[in-house]
């Protein structure tokens, strides 16, 4: 992608000097003895749903708040020059959810001991009531400046789908405030039906198209005759690969609780290891609308065989199974079915159905997990008309990742069924 879009918005920056401390707290979090518990998740991260409804000031958008929220402690947030005053930032949660533990990374913070940049005095507050009203503190903490995974424990456990964060200052430095990474592990306790995210939006890759089924998602943008394909959804986060001529990659979006804002991250295949490329926009219309070179969902099956013919394998995201289980959600019947309508197109293709995991469980877990799964998605094509002797299946658990599973981001990318031609 980076070489066909000609805005490439993340790029590595160096900035100079940062803050003046404005004031102490009392009453601190203590630090947290061990990791949060395997079923907590990440409550702040954007992958997980988190949306940012409160954004402080930013040095620039390389230094934007929602760096906070992509789990990379190489990436983060600084304010302008010369503001090191009290900042906040407000996110709500996809659910109603409780907080048990937090963490902040800082180490990429610039300048030593006195003059550090790292926030360092911070409040935390949770609202069951909205985005201004309702608080209640859960944790003051003071971090120490250049030091990453700095966890504590917070001193009530509050249903809630607001989150504050009031950084009150920094180390010493005069000039900004920089803050790497924030995370919240805690648990959902609720689940509510998520809007329809079909529509076009205004972005920064000019018009984007999107049109969801079910759990799957096509579409396309028209800069560089940009297609959204294999996408699937789950809440307010989908996931899919963008094409563009001999390029194409990953993309994750989130989008606002009311559906009419989108953020997120997309990489150039092969490099999800790096911090990603923003995606930003507002939606304009609940009517999808087409590209010149797209002309709606009904080219889903078409697309895919041009991705198979292409790699010999096609990511399908909009395939989804309830949790730690086998059994295919009912909102998948879209991404099955452009399955099928390409195994009728070409009758001579012979196919693997792969399954693959996050690292979550233990490895004898996910493989048996992911053997299940494949077979399950074959049984669907097979009780559809799709000859069993035409496809085999494998799983491979989460030996075969394609980012990295210790992000929520990651992990959202390696869950998933492969499609590959024999």
């Amino acid at each position: 992608m980076r070489t066909t879009l000609t805005r490439v918005l993340f790029s590595a920056l160096a900035v100079a000097a940062l803050g003046v401390p404005v004031g102490g707290l009392t009453q601190p979090a203590k630090p947290a003895a061990a990791p949060a518990a395997s079923t907590d998740i990440n409550l702040m991260s954007f992958a997980n749903g988190a949306w940012m409804v409160k954004k402080p000031p930013e040095y620039d958008e390389s230094w934007s708040a929602f760096w906070l929220l992509d789990e990379r402690s190489q990436t983060g947030w600084a304010t302008p020059k010369g503001v090191v005053t009290p900042q906040e930032l407000v996110v709500v949660l996809p659910e109603q959810s409780v907080i048990k533990t937090i963490e902040f990374d800082s180490a990429s913070a610039d300048g030593d001991g006195e003059g550090s940049r790292t926030a360092k005095d911070i409040v935390l507050e949770v609202s069951n009531t909205g985005p201004t009203s309702g608080f209640e503190t859960i944790a003051t903490v003071s971090l120490k400046a250049k030091k990453d995974q700095q966890r504590f424990t917070v001193s009530k456990l509050v249903p809630a789908r607001w989150v504050k964060l009031t950084i009150k200052n920094n180390h010493g430095s005069a000039d900004y405030i920089e803050l790497f990474d924030f995370r919240a592990y805690g648990e959902q306790k609720t689940k509510t039906a998520a809007p329809n995210l079909s529509g076009a939006y205004d972005t920064n890759f000019e018009k984007f198209r999107l049109q969801q089924d079910g759990a799957s998602v096509t579409g396309c943008y028209e800069h560089a005759y940009g297609l959204v394909t294999n996408g699937g959804v789950d809440g307010r986060v989908t996931r899919f690969t963008w094409v563009q001529k001999e390029l194409h990659g990953p993309a994750i979006l989130t989008f606002s609780p009311d559906g009419k804002e989108m953020m997120g991250l997309w990489w150039e295949e092969g490099q999800t290891d790096g911090n990603g490329n923003i995606w930003t926009g507002k939606k304009v219309s609940d009517t999808v609308g087409t590209c010149p070179h797209w002309k709606g969902a009904q080219t889903a099956s078409s697309q895919l065989a041009k991705d198979i013919v292409q790699s010999g394998r096609a990511r399908i995201y909009g395939i989804t199974f309830d949790t730690d289980s086998d059994v295919i959600k009912p909102e998948s019947k879209a991404a099955l079915d452009t399955i099928v309508a390409l195994a009728k197109e070409k009758g001579d293709w012979k196919f693997t159905i792969e399954g693959h995991t996050d690292s979550t469980a233990t490895a004898a877990h996910n493989q048996t997990l992911s053997d299940k799964r494949a077979a399950a998605v074959k049984a669907y094509l097979t009780t559809a008309g799709v000859a069993a002797s035409r496809m085999g299946t494998q799983g491979l658990g989460a030996t075969k990742p394609v980012a990295d599973n210790a992000t929520a981001i990651g992990r959202a990318q390696n869950r998933r069924v492969e499609l590959v031609k024999n």
